[in-house]
């Protein structure tokens, strides 16, 4: 089935442009992981306060809570559609690298995508 493409855009024919399951559910991730709490008017919980974090300073305890808190987000929100096995959050310098190893739970499928954010985007 195809959805409509984010960050929304027009096609070659001057149609709202459409992308398959796969890409539409990273679209989805890329959302809930950059979005900060707050900043949508009709859903203030909705987000992962990722974002919020990369200003803290370094340590295991951060690292591990902020998967935590990553997966979790992922769960509540697209958890209807994957179901998340892993996360790897990595912040260097100005850029925050998310790595999440999910199955969509349509099609069964196993992937793994890193998301990036910041300087190295």
């Amino acid at each position: 089935m195809r959805q409509v493409d984010f960050p929304y855009r027009y096609d070659a024919r001057g149609r709202t442009a459409a992308t398959d399951e796969a890409d539409h559910i990273r679209d989805l991730i890329k959302q809930v992981l950059f979005t900060s709490p707050g900043e949508r008017v009709m859903r203030p919980d909705f987000g992962s306060g990722l974002l919020q974090l990369v200003f803290a300073p370094n340590s295991e305890v951060l690292a591990a809570t902020t998967q935590v808190l990553v997966q979790s987000a992922l769960q509540r929100w697209l958890g209807e559609l994957i179901l998340v096995e892993a996360v790897r959050v990595e912040a260097i310098d100005s850029t925050l690298r998310v790595t999440v190893q999910y199955v969509m739970r349509q099609s069964g499928a196993r992937v793994t995508g890193t998301f990036v954010q910041g300087g190295g985007a």
